[in-house]
């Protein structure tokens, strides 16, 4: 039950992240401040990656999972952490010597302007899918804490994640997510180590899950038949298929090395190695959060059952068991907890924490989004009309004699995908968030691994035209696999696709 407790410590940690946002936009004077920062050391870097890649993917996600699959849900967050650590041993020090600002621009440089346009596109639906994932995690948080129409919730939570970003660039992300980090460590470990003395270790949270599927109604609701099921399902790291779990972890580990915001946080730093201390405290970091909060989920499945569940025990003439609380659904797992089994000042720390780290991961989304549409889709058309044109005008765009620099279109560009984000979540608010977060990170990968890494490290191996069929053809091919539901991950039949055409367009030496 929200107690006002709870609804102080929710405005009192959001308003210090604001504050901290507004106060370092200040610093903002130019639009490359505003996109790379450049003078930032590792603990900022670690801010600006963690309070992008820890969203509510990993907390209210992973604790969705953990709720119906147990171990096996810590993979989102081995996933990231993989791919932080990938970002800062391989990529860290080309990416900054490559002297680019956008991972496009890298692109572009190496196989055209065509090649860089295509991309540009490509990466910006898998990132559009990411940020409506965000806008979902909020506005499901606003709603069971506020009792508020989605439609509304969803309006509040863009305008949260507005202003986040728009007044600090990657110095609010910076900035917000160090803050977010002690905030949310100190609330993991609280959850973590509440549900281990409530829950008895690990050997009695299974317990407690074995009890609840004792009832045959609840059991057979979910497919469970036996213990050996059971403990298949909560106890195994791969209960969902090794290409299943796996594939999602590999989705992570690429989506993130590919993911503008993430490079970004790398361009920021003071130095390469700094850069890569960065990175490297993300890598250690994230499990941490990730292993709490499959317990949190596993310790709740031991202990509450769901609406559904409810019904259909109630459809068989029985009632609630004794000790065992009501969800509406899975999503709604870690928010209960911290409702229910936290002290109310560290459940209010613990719920503002939450929602800032949604509303973080989306403003760093939405300002990576913006970039790439400002820098490699705006900029590319005026330089063409310019050209057309033999125009000298410098970057700005016009819109009826209305003059906009290059910040001012990056800002712009933030409101308009939010704005997008909001209408297309709610037409799709049946959706599973976990869904939308791997096929958000899987299209990017997809789309961008191959061009990038052969751009990086092997120039002048590959042929543009191939490159750009690639990345069209694997984006087709993991949509596809996707849409028909093919055995394993997507993501291997966008791979295995792309690196064939690219292959195929092998220059000779």
């Amino acid at each position: 039950m929200l107690t006002p407790i709870h609804i102080i410590g929710i405005l009192l940690t959001v308003g210090l992240l604001l504050a901290a946002s507004i106060l370092s936009g200040r610093k903002v004077k130019d639009a490359k401040s505003f996109t790379t920062g450049g003078k930032a050391g590792s603990w900022m870097v670690c801010g600006a990656i963690l309070g992008t890649l820890v969203g509510g993917q990993s907390t209210i996600g992973t604790a969705q999972l953990a709720f119906s699959f147990g171990v096996s849900a810590w993979w989102f967050t081995i996933g990231a952490a993989l791919g932080a650590a990938a970002l800062a041993v391989v990529y860290a020090k080309p990416l900054r010597n490559s002297g680019c600002t956008t991972l496009l621009e890298i692109v572009s440089r190496e196989y055209g302007r065509r090649a860089e346009t295509v991309g540009s596109l490509l990466f910006l639906i898998g990132i559009f899918i990411s940020i409506m994932s965000q806008v979902l995690s909020s506005s499901a948080m606003v709603t069971s804490l506020f009792h508020l129409p989605l439609t509304w919730a969803a309006v509040i939570s863009a305008v949260l994640i507005m202003l986040f970003v728009l007044f600090g660039g990657i110095r609010s992300a910076g900035a917000g997510g160090i803050i977010k980090l002690l905030l949310l460590y100190i609330t993991s470990i609280a959850a973590g180590a509440m549900v281990w003395y409530l829950g008895g270790g690990f050997k009695g949270i299974m317990g407690s899950i074995e009890s609840v599927y004792n009832n045959p109604v609840v059991a057979d609701l979910n497919g469970i038949t036996d213990i050996e099921t059971i403990h298949h399902h909560y106890g195994n790291m791969v209960a969902r298929g090794p290409l299943k779990d796996i594939g999602g972890c590999l989705s992570l580990m690429l989506g993130v090395v590919t993911t503008q915001t993430y490079a970004q946080g790398i361009w920021s730093a003071a130095t390469t190695r700094k850069a890569r201390r960065g990175a490297l405290y993300c890598a250690f970091l994230i499990p941490l959060i990730g292993a709490a909060c499959t317990l949190v989920g596993m310790y709740m499945r031991g202990h509450y059952v769901t609406t559904s569940e409810l019904a259909a025990l109630q459809a068989a003439g029985q009632s609630l068991p004794e000790g065992i609380g009501v969800i509406e659904g899975s999503l709604q797992t870690f928010p209960t907890f911290v409702l229910n089994h936290l002290p109310s000042w560290i459940g209010g720390i613990a719920l503002g924490a939450m929602l800032i780290n949604i509303l973080g991961c989306g403003s760093g989304l939405a300002l990576g989004a913006a970039t790439i549409l400002v820098r490699d889709v705006i900029q590319n058309l005026i330089n063409l009309r310019k050209q057309s044109s033999k125009a000298t005008t410098d970057s700005q765009f016009s819109i009826f004699n209305f003059q906009f620099s290059i910040l001012t279109q990056t800002r712009l560009s933030i409101v308009a995908i939010l704005c997008l984000a909001v209408v297309v979540a709610l037409s799709v608010r049946g959706t599973f968030i976990n869904d939308l977060g791997f096929l958000s990170l899987g299209l990017r990968a997809v789309a961008l691994l191959f061009p990038l890494s052969f751009a990086l490290f092997l120039p002048g191996r590959f042929s543009g035209r191939y490159i750009i069929a690639a990345m069209i053809a694997g984006t087709a091919a993991m949509l596809l696999a996707k849409a028909f539901a093919l055995p394993a991950d997507p993501v291997y039949y966008g791979l295995a696709l792309s690196a064939l055409i690219i292959l195929l367009g092998t220059r000779r030496q």
